[in-house]
């Protein structure tokens, strides 16, 4: 088992496909028996195209040892009552190896896709935490729940829905965040941070992490143990003829990226603002072929790391020793030998 404090990135938490791969409902349990095997800290799953909690609740009956999370789960469609039974229900599931991962989505999946009325997310978000932390208190401790905000109003504790206290309570609650009002709100209410692939090493060092010591501060807590959590941008295949293809799938990735508003901010970081509007005209006339083709070597080279499988993890580290704690990682395994490779791996992230 590896210890807590490794660095430095601490954790491994690879996601339960290859790029190319949907993920199989029915493999989940095998796939997730297989990232236990390998090594790895963590298992992480995103709130896309299957609800991350039931993909969660298999990949924890089936192992024993690794950390799980939502990477992210879209929190203001659920309420957090809601949010707050389904945690608990997996914190109990896993004893204790479960995360929570929450993230706010844009305007327009908030109002167009989940029917709800959009409000600013940062205090949206920080009510949300304050709330769930209210109701778990109230279900470990047996005290009355009495939670007053904007937002919500939590008062009614009924003892045939309250759940019964559990042996790891203190449930990880995790933020996705871009913008620095976000980061701020982590610091002052969440245990950890996940920046979107889009933001650099530099954006993370010099603008997230400073927001998040302000949030702390304002908050007068400790940030001992905060994590920063992140999956990045990768570009890796097992030579240099497959990495080209692997390069202009990620050239593209970023390419839309930078197309979208709400990442805007880590594009104007270094000053690649004219590029983002150029390209948010080509998105808006549906030009997406020539999108990528605007991302030069050097612009790929701020967002994405770049190897074949024997360079790919002097270059993670690289970029990331002594910013994140854990960082997403895989390889595509078809067989055995991909298997022992990626082990490899694993292995040579931990060594550091």
């Amino acid at each position: 088992m590896k210890v807590e404090t490794l660095l430095p990135l601490g954790k491994v938490d690879p996601g339960l496909r290859a790029p190319e791969q949907a993920l199989d409902i029915h493999r989940v349990a095998e796939d997730a028996r297989l990232v236990e095997e390998l090594g790895y800290d963590g298992l992480m799953v995103e709130d896309t195209k299957q609800d991350p909690f039931v993909v969660m609740t298999l990949a924890a009956a089936a192992t024993t040892r690794l950390k799980l999370g939502t990477a992210v789960a879209i929190a203001f469609p659920r309420s957090p009552m809601v949010t707050a039974m389904t945690a608990w229900t997996l914190a109990r599931l896993s004893r204790g190896r479960f995360t929570l991962g929450l993230g706010t989505q844009v305007k327009g999946h908030i109002e167009r896709r989940f029917g709800f009325q959009w409000s600013a997310p940062g205090p949206w978000m920080r009510e949300y935490v304050q709330a769930l932390r209210a109701i778990w208190t109230s279900w470990q401790q047996g005290t009355p729940l009495d939670f007053a905000g904007k937002h919500y109003r939590l008062n009614l504790s009924v003892p045939l829905f309250t759940p019964e206290p559990i042996e790891h309570p203190a449930i990880p609650v995790h933020l996705a965040a871009v913008n620095s009002y976000l980061c701020q709100v982590a610091g002052e209410v969440a245990d950890g941070m996940r920046p979107h692939p889009v933001c650099t090493a530099h954006y993370i060092r010099e603008v997230m992490l400073p927001a998040v010591r302000k949030g702390a501060h304002k908050a007068g807590r400790s940030l001992e143990g905060f994590a920063v959590s992140i999956k990045p941008l990768i570009a890796t295949a097992p030579d240099a003829a497959r990495l080209a293809t692997r390069i202009r799938d990620v050239r593209a990735r970023v390419a839309f990226y930078a197309s979208t508003p709400a990442y805007r901010a880590c594009f104007e970081a270094h000053g690649l603002g004219a590029l983002a509007d150029e390209l948010q005209v080509l998105s808006r006339a549906q030009r997406w072929e020539e999108m990528p083709d605007r991302i030069s070597d050097e612009v790929l080279d701020l967002y994405a790391t770049v190897g074949t499988w024997d360079e790919i993890v002097p270059r993670l580290l690289a970029r990331y020793r002594g910013l994140v704690t854990h960082a997403e990682f895989s390889i595509p395994v078809h067989d055995a030998m991909d298997a022992a490779r990626l082990r490899e791996m694993v292995e040579a992230l931990h060594a550091e």
